[in-house]
C-alpha cells in the first residue's frame, strides 16, 4: 500500500513537471493591445489611464495615471485637473511629468453631447507663463479625446467662446480635435495641399520608456502608413530625445486596409531576433499608436513576408 502510494505521488509529480516544461518550451502567442497597461490595478483598484502631460523635454506626451470616475463629465473635470499646476491630483502624476495650465484656474462646467465636448473655465486661463498656449490647447484636446466617444473640443472662458490664444495672440478656430496636430514639425515648401500625419516616438523616463506624439506637417501626399514606417525607420530624428526603435533595414512591403483591420506585411527586418520571430513591444506600440491617430481602424496585424507574427488592438470593439 505504500508503495503504490509512493508511485502515485511520483506520477502525479512527474506529471506537473512535464505539464510546465511545455509551457515554458511553447509559451502562448502575444496579442499586444493599447489597452493592455489600462488594466493594471492599484492598491485603491483603480485602473491606470492613458493621459497627456508634459514631460520633461516640454513635449505633450502620453503616460499612464490612475484615475477613475462614474461618468464622463467627471472623468473629463479629472483630465483637466491633472493638467494643473499643483492641483489635487498632482501626487497620481508619474516623475518626469508635469501639468501646464495656471495654478488658481477653476473648471466651471463641463457638458458633452454626442460626440463633443465643452468645458467653460476662468479666466485665470489666460495666466499660462510663457510660450506654452499652444501646448495647452495640445495637452486639453487629447486628453479629452481619450474619452470614448468624444472627437470635438470647444473651449470657453467664463462662458465666452476662446477666440486668441493668451501669449500669442494667435486667432483659433474651434472645435479643437486631435487632426489639428500636437508637438508640431513643418516641413514644408507650400502651405498648399498639406499633409498631417501624426507619429509616436519612444522618449526615455527616469524608469522606463514613454511615448511621444510628433505631428509632421509635409507636402509629401503618399499614404499615410508609408510616411509613419519610413519615419520610423530614418536615421534622421528631429530631436535626440525622441527615439524609434525599428531597425533602419525595415521595409513595408505591402498593406491593406480591409473594413476596421490595417494588415502590414513587412520584410524580416522587423524582428528583434529572427530566430525567435520576436518583435520589441517599442516597435510594435510606436506603430500602433501611430496608426490609432492617422486611420479608424481597430486593429493593426503584423506579417513579415505575408506571415502573421502578431497583432495589435487599438481600441475594443464595440
Amino acid at each position: 500500500m505504500l508503495r503504490k502510494f509512493v508511485y502515485n505521488k511520483i506520477f502525479r509529480t512527474t506529471g506537473m513537471l512535464f505539464l510546465l516544461l511545455l509551457l515554458i518550451l511553447f509559451p502562448a502567442s502575444k496579442k499586444y493591445s493599447l489597452e493592455d497597461d489600462k488594466v493594471i490595478k492599484t492598491s485603491s483598484n483603480i485602473k491606470k489611464n492613458e493621459v497627456f502631460l508634459i514631460d520633461k523635454n516640454g513635449y505633450v506626451a502620453r503616460c499612464m495615471v490612475p484615475i477613475g470616475a462614474s461618468t464622463d463629465e467627471q472623468y473629463a473635470k479629472k483630465l483637466i485637473e491633472l493638467l494643473i499646476l499643483g492641483g489635487k491630483y498632482e501626487d497620481k502624476i508619474p516623475n518626469g511629468f508635469r501639468g501646464i495650465l495656471p495654478a488658481d484656474l477653476k473648471i466651471n462646467n463641463v457638458s458633452i453631447n454626442k460626440n463633443d465636448i465643452t468645458i467653460d473655465l476662468s479666466s485665470d486661463f489666460y495666466e499660462l507663463s510663457g510660450n506654452y498656449d499652444e501646448k495647452a490647447i495640445e495637452a486639453l484636446t487629447f486628453n479629452l479625446t481619450s474619452i470614448d466617444g468624444i472627437s470635438n473640443l470647444y473651449i470657453n472662458i467664463d462662458g465666452k467662446s476662446l477666440k486668441t490664444l493668451p501669449n500669442s495672440k494667435k486667432n483659433v478656430v474651434q472645435p479643437f480635435n486631435r487632426t489639428s496636430g500636437v508637438n508640431k514639425i513643418y516641413n514644408v515648401t507650400n502651405y498648399k495641399d498639406t499633409n498631417n500625419i501624426t507619429i509616436y516616438y519612444v522618449s526615455k523616463g527616469n524608469n522606463d520608456y514613454y511615448y511621444v506624439p510628433v505631428t509632421k506637417i509635409t507636402n509629401d501626399n503618399r499614404d499615410k502608413i508609408k510616411i509613419i514606417i519610413d519615419e520610423l525607420t530614418s536615421s534622421h530624428i528631429y530631436e535626440t530625445n525622441l527615439m524609434s526603435f525599428l531597425n533602419y533595414n525595415t521595409k513595408l512591403l505591402s498593406y491593406e486596409l480591409t473594413d476596421d483591420v490595417l494588415t502590414l506585411n513587412f520584410n524580416n527586418f522587423l524582428f528583434d531576433d529572427e530566430n525567435t520571430k520576436s518583435i520589441l513591444e517599442e516597435v510594435i506600440y510606436s506603430i500602433a499608436l501611430s496608426v490609432r491617430e492617422n486611420y479608424d481602424v481597430n486593429e493593426v496585424i503584423f506579417n513579415v513576408d505575408g506571415n502573421e507574427i502578431t497583432k495589435s488592438v487599438i481600441k475594443n470593439i464595440e
